[in-house]
C-alpha cells in the first residue's frame, strides 16, 4: 500500500470503531480535545493525526493504540513478517510507525519508528495503557517524561523502558532522520 492508501485504511478503522462505540463526532472530538472539523478530516483521510490524535483517540474509543495497526496484509509464513506485508502508520509531524510484528496476538507488538528531522509526537503528553520500551537504532530520541524534571536525549545503541500510563511525548530534534525499534506489552 502506499501512503494515501494507508491513511484511507487508518481513516475507516477510527470512522468504523466510532460508529461501533455509538459516539458522533462531535462527541469523540470533544474527548480528544480537538475540533469537529479536524476529526472529520482524520476520519476522511484527508488529515494524519499525530502520535498524540491517535493515543487520544485509542483512550477515548477504549482500544489499544497498535489496534490501528490490525489490518492484516497476507503473510507467507504466519510467524513472519517480511517488509512488504507490513502495515504502516504516517502520522503528522513527520512521524511514520512499521508494525514489524508478525502478529499483535502475543504478549508484545514491535514498531520500527521513523522520525524525520525536527519530527515530534505531539505538543502534549500522552500515555498508553501498554507499556512500552525502545531501543534507539540510528540517530537521536528526546524524551519528556512526566514527574521528570530534564528531558533525556537517547543516541543510537541507548534503550528506555516506561511504565504503563506514563505520560510522555518525544522528538527528533536534530537535523537527521532518527529511527527507534518501539515495543509495547
Amino acid at each position: 500500500m502506499n501512503q494515501q492508501e494507508e491513511l484511507d485504511a487508518l481513516a475507516i478503522l477510527i470512522h468504523d470503531l466510532r460508529k461501533h462505540k455509538k459516539l458522533t463526532l462531535a462527541q469523540l472530538a470533544q474527548k480528544i480535545e480537538r475540533s469537529v472539523g479536524f476529526l472529520s478530516q482524520v476520519e476522511r483521510g484527508l488529515s494524519r493525526p499525530t502520535v498524540a490524535d491517535l493515543t487520544a483517540i485509542s483512550h477515548a474509543l477504549d482500544v489499544p493504540t497498535t489496534y490501528f495497526y490490525s489490518l492484516p496484509k497476507p503473510k507467507a509464513v504466519d510467524w513472519v513478517t517480511r517488509p512488504n506485508e507490513r502495515r504502516t502508520v504516517y502520522y503528522a509531524n513527520g512521524i511514520t510507525d512499521i508494525l514489524v510484528s508478525p502478529s499483535m496476538n502475543g504478549a508484545f507488538s514491535m514498531l520500527d519508528s521513523l522520525l524525520a528531522p525536527g519530527a515530534n509526537s505531539g505538543e502534549q503528553a500522552m500515555s498508553d495503557r501498554a507499556e512500552q520500551a525502545g531501543f534507539v537504532l540510528e540517530g537521536e530520541l528526546t524524551l519528556w517524561v512526566e514527574g521528570e524534571a530534564d528531558s533525556v536525549t537517547l543516541g543510537q545503541g541507548d534503550s528506555f523502558h516506561l511504565a504503563s500510563f506514563a505520560h510522555c511525548r518525544y522528538a527528533n530534534l536534530t537535523d537527521l532522520p532518527a529511527r527507534v525499534l518501539w515495543v509495547y506489552n
